[in-house]
Parts: C-alpha cells; structure tokens; sequence
C-alpha cells in the first residue's frame, strides 16, 4: 500500500509516489481526471521537448488541468489566482524508475491569493482524483 502524500510546508506542493510506471500513471490520471469531468487542457512533455534539443532528463511531464466551473469563481473572487490556475500536475519518474505526481496544496493556493476556504473546496477535487488514481487511501 502506498503512503499518503507528503506535504511541503515551505513551499505547498503534495507528493504522492506512484505504483506505476511513468507512462502508466500518465495513462491512469488521464482517464480519471476524464471520467470526473475535468479537463485536460495541456500535457507539456519536458524531457520530450530536452531530447529534441540534445539534453537529457528524466521523464518529467506537466498536464494542466481544471474545471471552469470551479476555477472560475476563485478567479473572480481573487484575480491573482489565474497565475497559478488551472492546477499542474508534475508527473515526474527518478533516477530508479519511481514515478511521483505533485501539485499545489489547496491550503497555499488559499494563502497565496486570498480567497475563501469554501472556495479552495473546488480545487480539492483534484488531490482527491489523484489520489484515487494512484490507489492512496483518504
């Protein structure tokens, strides 16, 4: 059984190992952030997009996800919060082959910019779908 996410405090990212590959795990939060109706507006391939210049990373990609149904009332509600939305996920693999997905907290999106607690509650969909995906108890 996998751990639940580990919580930086200094910086508001949640990390949550994968029992997948690399590929799978995009594979898997795909179709759950589809079947819940989230879009996926952009997958950024940063390893993908380093090999085409000649550098070597390890696979690392960002897709960028939302719901314009929950993200645009904390828009509204607090300009500044379009800097960081709509949410990434890090979908990232080390050295050993072990695959972790991040994200901003709800908790410093909420500090960052401002806006309510009961608002954050439309982004806290996201963690939840992700750690569903990757079979993490809540």
């Amino acid at each position: 059984m996998r751990e639940e996410a580990t919580v930086s405090p200094d910086h508001g990212i949640a990390t949550r190992a994968s029992a997948h590959s690399f590929e799978e795990t995009l594979a898997i939060l795909e179709r759950a952030l589809t079947a819940r109706r989230v879009k996926i507006f952009a997958r950024i391939d940063h390893s993908g997009e380093a090999a085409r210049v000649g550098l070597a990373m390890l696979p690392t990609q960002v897709l960028i996800v939302g719901n314009p149904l929950g993200g645009t009332p904390i828009m509204v509600s607090a300009p500044t919060a379009a800097l960081d939305l709509p949410i990434k996920l890090l979908v990232a693999a080390d050295a050993a082959g072990h695959t972790s997905v991040s994200h901003d907290t709800v908790e410093y999106l909420e500090a960052r910019h401002g806006f309510s607690h009961e608002l954050g509650r439309n982004l806290a969909v996201i963690g939840e779908i992700v750690a569903e995906a990757l079979g993490i108890p809540r």
